[in-house]
């Protein structure tokens, strides 16, 4: 069953194939029980229920022909005991199905929880890398869809088929007991039903996969619509992609069409098939009956387990995709979860009780991917306490040695030394708590002004926050916000302005207070006055601590200490703002270009503070992109 559907591939999160392959993968159910294990109690529970609702409830047909016989043969007493057992039957049915559904689910949804968790767990410590080549949506599409299908497995697929197959061998078991003959003449019509699912089976499933596939592309589509919306109606596209949408939404209804047809042909097979095998129950077992053979009693026995066999088979041809889903969604669970970070702690990490904020580059080198070289042989002595503003143009490597330092990568080759320890051999978690980062985008999380201001230390007092607000100049507005403090913030901060959001980067980080401080960008997308409250905001947040300043704003670059100017990865100019000014290099070159008979004020010839003026021979802006 199956073949030929891996040639889908779904075309909204990147996955490398949208089909489903084996119905049972070893491996993969082996680990899934290892989360099972914990919880043995359930599982016996589970399967007690299972097996009792199975011999509960395909055993009553029984007790029908043995009611009927009673009955033509006028034996009150025993119409009255199986009359009894029927009802005993009946109520274990219901308790042992209850049983069953009820620990199966609270199975399913632990370790539906314990797999969520523990990927959630796993995905916060990858490297940065790993982000790198990873879509978002493929990494989501692992924690939700796969991670669901294996829990629908758990709850409500495979207890249900081992109930199913359960049924199915009492069934098989009653029949051959009561009559071979009858019971081989009732099975006669298995195979040609069994041949025909194979083939509906082989077609149904790229049926469904298409399902799959177009609604991942109408939700991609939708999503890209919603999250541009600015720009569609900003360039007036909404009838234009108002028709991409009805091609997108138009292949997915033409799938579910082909798919509910499919669907609907499964129930007329079954009831063909039973149709025939009850016709053939009742011919051949008239005729038995006549001859003196059986009771009539045996005969209805048949016939309603004749009604009774094809159920299961029905239903475990419908759980057959299922199955497949959920083998498929274990592998991509347990490739993230066997994904190792490549940044990790080494075997002797030192925890660092506090540094002064010496950085040393000695010789490094990095690459992104092999054979691609950023970073050439770069050397920089940084005191304790030192500004440092890198500036360069787009790729010169800014980001990257910061990245470095952070260790959000490792250098191919060389070290970066602080207070004398290579950071490889210092504890991630040491190193995090010394070295703060401002971006240029101010990522805020869902939850309240102080929440986001407490991000990066959890026992900040509310003092500290107010105190650190005040500091860079977010109290006033913070106060004048709904709620204050407790103002709930929409995702990412939306409900802000670029500037406030800013600010309370700025406040967050002046509360986790790093001795090393890295603002990459943090200035480029403020207006003028929101400017001139960051600048004195900046001078409280780098005092005493040692900065890398990546900025292209002059008011920035004039208060570094020292400016490392960047190009193709290599270091160009080391010095002052004069010092550069006085050497007739590269930046003074770009300085007269861009700011001889103007203010001092902006970096650019349009007045925006940025350094974005080609220099020549560079083939690009001088910027910190």
């Amino acid at each position: 069953m199956g073949g030929g559907a891996n040639q889908w591939r779904r075309a909204a999160d990147g996955w490398q194939d949208e089909a489903v392959g084996k119905a049972y993968d070893h491996t993969v159910m082996t680990r899934l029980v290892r989360y099972l294990l914990p919880y043995r109690r359930h599982i016996i529970l589970s399967l007690l229920g299972t097996v009792l609702f199975a011999l509960a409830s395909y055993t009553q047909p029984v007790l029908v022909g043995m009611a009927i016989d009673s009955a033509v043969q006028g034996n009150l007493r025993q119409l009255s005991w199986v009359s009894l057992a029927f009802v005993a039957l009946a109520l274990i049915a219901w308790a042992s199905y209850y049983l069953f559904m009820s620990t199966t689910a609270w199975l399913g949804h632990r370790v539906l929880y314990t797999l969520r968790t523990q990927m959630f767990d796993h995905l916060e410590k990858l490297s940065l890398s790993f982000y790198d080549r990873q879509e978002v949506g493929r990494v989501m599409s692992r924690v939700q869809n796969d991670v669901t299908s294996i829990q629908e497995l758990l709850t409500s697929g495979f207890f249900a088929i081992l109930a199913d197959v359960l049924g199915l061998g009492v069934v098989v078991f009653w029949l051959l007991e009561r009559d071979v003959a009858m019971a081989l003449i009732a099975m006669a019509v298995v195979p040609l039903l069994l041949l025909s699912l194979v083939i509906w089976q082989r077609r149904a499933i790229g049926a469904f996969i298409r399902v799959r596939a177009a609604i991942a592309r109408v939700n991609a589509n939708l999503q890209e619509n919603i999250s541009g919306a600015r720009v569609i109606q900003s360039l007036n596209r909404e009838d234009e992609n108002l028709r991409r949408f009805d091609e997108v939404n138009a292949s997915h209804l033409q799938a579910n069409v082909e798919a509910g047809r499919l669907s609907a042909a499964v129930q007329p097979m079954v009831e063909i098939a039973v149709a025939i095998a009850t016709a053939l129950v009742i011919i051949f077992g008239g005729i038995r009956v006549i001859q003196g053979g059986i009771t009539i009693g045996v005969v209805v026995t048949f016939v309603v387990f004749v009604q009774r066999f094809f159920e299961p088979i029905r239903t475990l041809v419908m759980q057959y995709a299922q199955l497949q889903r959920a083998m498929a969604g274990g592998q991509r669970i347990f490739e993230v979860l066997d994904t190792k970070p490549q940044i990790v702690d080494a075997p002797d990490a030192v925890e660092l009780a506090d540094i002064k904020g010496a950085v040393s580059f000695e010789h490094v080198h990095h690459s992104y991917l092999p054979g691609l070289e950023v970073l050439h042989d770069f050397n920089l002595e940084v005191s304790p306490g030192e500004t440092i503003a890198l500036v360069g143009p787009t790729g010169s490597g800014k980001t990257t040695v910061t990245s470095l330092v952070c260790r959000f990568y490792d250098m191919t080759q060389g070290r970066i030394l602080i207070d004398g320890h290579d950071v490889r051999n210092i504890k991630l978690s040491s190193l995090a708590r010394r070295v703060g980062m401002v971006l240029q985008d101010a990522f805020l999380f869902s939850g309240t002004v102080k929440e986001n201001i407490r991000y990066g230390r959890l026992d900040a007092t509310d003092e500290e926050i107010v105190e650190a607000a005040t500091a860079v100049g977010a109290h006033g507005f913070i106060l004048r916000l709904a709620k204050g403090y407790e103002t709930v913030l929409q995702e990412r901060g939306q409900n802000l302005s670029v500037g406030q959001r800013q600010l309370i980067s700025f406040a967050r980080a002046v509360v986790a207070d790093p001795r090393i401080l890295i603002l990459d960008e943090a200035t480029a997308k403020v207006d003028s006055s929101t400017e001139a409250v960051i600048q004195k905001a900046l001078s409280r947040l780098l005092k005493g601590r040692t900065s890398f300043v990546i900025a292209h704003r002059l008011s920035t670059i004039r208060s570094a200490d020292r400016l490392v100017v960047l190009e193709a990865g290599r270091v160009a100019e080391i010095g002052t703002h004069e010092e550069l000014l006085a050497r007739g290099g590269l930046y003074s070159r770009l300085y007269r270009m861009s700011y001889e008979g103007r203010d001092g004020a902006t970096l650019s010839g349009n007045g925006d503070g940025h350094l974005a003026s080609p220099l020549p021979g560079l083939g690009e802006p001088l910027t910190a992109n």
